[in-house]
């Protein structure tokens, strides 16, 4: 049995370095499993990176869902960050998973794990399915899927029935590029949205988004006033049905409140860690009555949570990944590196020196970076 593991280690603000942690043994019912690829979160982990995650700065009282001044919840070393792992089962001691078989977990960047399947949660991926596009199936895909589902449950309450609820028929902007957006949107268009823009500020990330399947415009087109006047809905009332809101910045909050139609909603899936000057919450969203809804993945909308876990939109996932699994694999994984290369790459993204749309860590493979 393997008994230590390679574990990505934040040793302070901008260190990133690799340390051997000693895996326990294996438990009844639980399992071994080695990784085979690592999904970077290019938001959340560079957070801890750069320093400006508020769990470093504060204390998370969860009973009270706030941030308070006192000891930071998380101090350095912060070891193990991730979540978009897909493993081998490589020793088992339960009936619920076979050695052999490839799952979809999120233990963050390590090179092996020990599993309890009272604690852990894991997937099984189909045999037909890509396992680079695996990293998406735990975690990163229930995110963007919860977010059209707080869409749906925004017209229909408890009672959604299908993922695409609230978007089939309708006008849709994302607002963001990245991976969040870009598989939000390919969300979107499985579904029977109407239209699908996608909006950013970089063209090579527009192009990806094209390739996908939506529509786009940059962020200097004014794109408020062109889909206002491409999309109307009847007198004064003009702008996007639905917003999804995928990048972390104030301004980019501030426009997806502009690109809604009148009691449009916007739903949020982003991670702000700075202030928020920008979204002047006077103008649009005052004037046209808009709904501003955060889809974190840690709840889904009220009254669906029995129908709706965390199972059900991974299964959504490989939905989507089977059916444009082949467009996201070429489009969306521009990086694909060596574990051993992983201290280097996240300071590199943190820094701004290395740009990368999803990079991936990939055992016994060599720097793939498109």
């Amino acid at each position: 049995m393997r008994e230590v593991a390679t574990v990505l280690s934040i040793e302070a603000p901008g260190e990133v370095t690799l340390v051997e942690e000693k895996l326990g043994e294996v438990p009844e019912g639980g399992f071994l499993v080695e990784t085979v690829h690592s999904g970077v979160s290019a938001g959340t982990e560079l957070t801890y990176v750069k320093g400006d995650n508020p769990y470093l700065s504060s204390t998370w009282d969860r009973a009270l869902g706030l941030f308070l001044e006192g000891a930071p919840s998380i101090a350095y070393p912060v070891r193990g960050i991730g979540y978009m792992q897909v493993g081998r089962v490589a020793e088992t001691r339960t009936r619920a998973v076979a050695e052999g078989t490839l799952v979809a977990m999120t233990y963050g960047h390590r090179s092996a794990y020990v599993a309890d399947p009272m604690r852990d949660r894991f997937v099984p991926l189909p045999a037909d399915l890509d396992p680079l596009l695996g990293i998406y199936v735990a975690h990163m895909g229930p995110i963007c899927a919860n977010g059209l589902l707080h869409a749906a449950a925004d017209l229909y309450g408890p009672d959604v029935h299908d993922l695409g609820d609230g978007v089939r028929g309708r006008r849709v902007a994302v607002v963001g590029a990245g991976v969040v957006g870009l598989l939000t949107a390919s969300f979107a268009l499985s579904y029977g949205a109407a239209e699908v823009v996608v909006v950013d500020e970089t063209p090579s990330r527009l192009a990806v988004a094209e390739a996908l399947g939506a529509d786009t415009m940059a962020v200097d087109a004014d794109p408020a006033v062109e889909l206002k006047r491409r999309w109307r809905h009847g007198p004064d009332d003009r702008g996007a049905d639905v917003v999804f809101q995928c990048r972390g910045q104030a301004r980019a909050l501030a426009l997806a409140l502009k690109l809604l139609r009148p009691q449009g909603v916007a739903v949020d899936l982003a991670f702000y860690t700075g202030g928020a000057q920008e979204v002047r919450l006077g103008e649009e969203f005052h004037h046209n009555g808009l709904s501003l809804r955060c889809a974190q993945i840690g709840r889904v909308p009220r009254g669906l949570a029995h129908a709706w876990d965390r199972e059900r939109l991974s299964h959504e996932s490989i939905a989507l990944l089977a059916g444009r699994g082949e467009r996201l694999r070429r489009h969306l994984i521009t990086d694909v590196v060596g574990f051993a290369e992983g201290p280097r790459l996240l300071a590199q993204l943190a820094s701004r020196e290395r740009h990368a749309l999803q990079a991936v860590l990939s055992q016994d493979v060599h720097d793939q970076s498109g």
